[in-house]
């Protein structure tokens, strides 16, 4: 694909980009096999494991969880009321979207106490190994310690756009708003009314500036993180986009990333 040569002009020493449809990967740039850190992208593949074990009755997503008064799933549609680090709320459960680190870190010790099993073993049990994502490790904490690989990350941004470890149902529900209408920052940038997020997956929906594409529907949805890197799935056009880098996220990737998508989704569109 011609949209995927931008990123050679990208201030990124190495950068790594994927486009996958439903009949496979459509196009791809860079190194598909340096593992790289994936930051908050994490937060996806945390986000399925719960999912997992709610299908499978391992935990509820209703049950008590963080905050009094707050469930798995505040927790995972970051409206707990923690905030972005520590352990002390600022907010009452569902009253605003605080994007919050620590709500993750929370989600993979419920875990793995009703798995009883380590958080990182659960993973792989439910997402990696099922997923064959060889060189994808959770070396960190459930909220951003994943390092992988640009085709790990590819086949899990296929997974969502065909499901195979949850029920499309479950999917659809978890990539619908959750608590509706709560305002919030979206981090790195800025203040969203409504700040749209479904059970673990960030949702476009309405929110400007965003980024992803001008061409990306209402109905994409997916996560960035702080190391330059972003999975969106556009469930409208039936395309995925994923990508690796190794520069912190900053005014360089607010630039680079819509262009890029805009140009995918253009040259898909014929």
């Amino acid at each position: 694909m011609r949209a995927l040569e931008q990123i050679d002009a990208w201030p990124a020493s190495t950068a790594a980009v994927a486009v996958v449809t439903d009949d496979g990967v459509a196009g791809r740039r860079g190194p598909a096999d340096v593992v790289l850190r994936w930051a908050s992208v994490t937060k996806l593949l945390t986000a399925s494991a719960v999912l997992v074990a709610a299908e499978e009755g391992v935990l509820d997503l209703d049950e008590p969880a963080g905050p009094a008064g707050s469930t798995v799933r505040h927790l995972l549609a970051h409206a707990s009321g923690l905030p972005f680090e520590g352990d002390v709320p600022i907010a009452k459960p569902g009253e605003r979207r605080i994007y919050s680190n620590t709500g993750f870190d929370l989600l993979g010790e419920r875990l793995a106490e009703r798995a009883e099993m380590p958080f990182a073993e659960y993973l792989r049990a439910a997402v990696l190994d099922p997923l064959d994502l060889a060189g994808a490790e959770l070396r960190d904490r459930p909220s951003q310690g994943i390092w992988g690989t640009l085709a790990d990350l590819t086949a899990f941004g296929r997974e969502l756009l065909l499901p195979t470890l949850v029920a499309a149902e479950t999917l659809a529900e978890a990539t619908s708003t959750a608590f509706p209408g709560l305002g919030g920052v979206l981090p790195g940038i800025g203040r969203q009314d409504p700040n749209d997020w479904g059970l673990g997956f960030e949702l476009k929906n309405a929110k400007t500036p965003h980024w992803t594409g001008s061409e990306n529907s209402p109905a994409t949805f997916g996560h960035f993180g702080g190391a330059g890197t972003f999975l969106w799935v556009d469930p409208d056009a039936r395309v995925a986009c994923a990508c690796l880098t190794d520069l912190t996220f900053a005014e360089w990737a607010l630039s680079a990333w819509p262009l890029l998508s805009d140009g995918i989704l253009a040259e898909l569109a014929g």
